[in-house]
């Protein structure tokens, strides 16, 4: 399994410290916020990226995110072109995967049918945008109240009836956790169609409190971290994991000591159950 950091776990830090960071922690990769790379690209070149990432032997592992890509009306269209532009920096950069995420439902009238109907519309329309790049698009649950789709098991049938082979799943595991989702799903699951793991932990509280400023280091709350594991290791999976916290605090904290801090908060949940690159 190829162990990254997450840009996301260091929000308010740029691209060039992320690569830098990663590397002195001692990460093979990172899932880059995408954003960040908007940012850099102003000044630089893609090829001065792919220096960078060479530079530090890291490996980009996906671009994150675009977000709420179901139900946009009238500003789809910029959904559309978000996928065409980060598809085109993913291949330039040699990034396999985008990760295109759930947003909420348009009404409370809506079905769960009609949710199937419209993110396997979307998500076919979008892979056949990222195709041509050679890139897949990880399509992420939320575990929100308020999220159309909410557990694996959902975004799984949505995936299956896309019948597209560059649409997968991006499994955050506090997004599992605050979901509602059952462990016995994940034996369902097609591993190859995992496209990312999203790695973290929780404060415990009521999961109607549930939001991203509760995430702490895994380990160090109440996820079950080792039995996902478990499931994800039973089924096959040996994909990438990044560490992705988007916790406000650690966000104000040195990057470099978040990052050696969650590199090893992640080996004694990961070492257990997969080889570690």
């Amino acid at each position: 399994m190829k162990l990254g950091f997450h840009g996301a776990t260091t929000m308010t830090s740029d691209l060039v410290t992320d690569v830098e960071i990663s590397a002195k922690a001692g990460f093979s990769g990172l899932e880059v916020w995408a954003e960040k790379v908007d940012h850099y690209l102003l000044d630089h070149s893609p090829a001065e990226l792919n220096a960078l990432f060479a530079r530090h032997n890291i490996t980009p592992l996906a671009l994150d995110a675009i977000v709420f890509i179901g139900f946009r009306g009238q500003e789809y269209p910029q959904i559309q072109a978000r996928c065409r532009e980060l598809s085109a920096i993913a291949q330039a950069i040699h990034c396999p995967t985008i990760v295109v995420v759930a947003g909420p439902l348009p009404d409370r009238e809506a079905s769960w049918d009609d949710v199937v109907t419209e993110y396997v519309s979307v998500l076919r329309d979008l892979g056949s945008i990222a195709g041509p790049y050679g890139v897949k698009l990880a399509f992420e649950f939320l575990g929100f109240g308020w999220t159309s789709v909410r557990t694996p098991r959902g975004a799984y049938e949505i995936i299956q009836k896309t019948g597209r082979e560059n649409i997968g799943m991006s499994f955050d595991a506090a997004h599992f956790y605050g979901g509602g989702g059952l462990l016995d799903e994940l034996d369902a699951i097609d591993p190859a169609q995992i496209f990312a793991f999203h790695l973290d932990d929780l404060h415990d509280a009521p999961k109607e409190a549930f939001s991203d400023s509760i995430r702490i280091f895994p380990g160090e709350g109440v996820v079950p971290l080792h039995a996902i594991c478990g499931r994800l290791k039973a089924i096959g999976y040996d994909g990438p994991c990044s560490i992705e916290l988007f916790r406000p605090e650690y966000w104000q904290q040195d990057p470099f000591e978040v990052a050696r801090k969650a590199r090893n908060a992640a080996l004694q949940i990961l070492k257990p159950h997969f080889s570690i690159e």
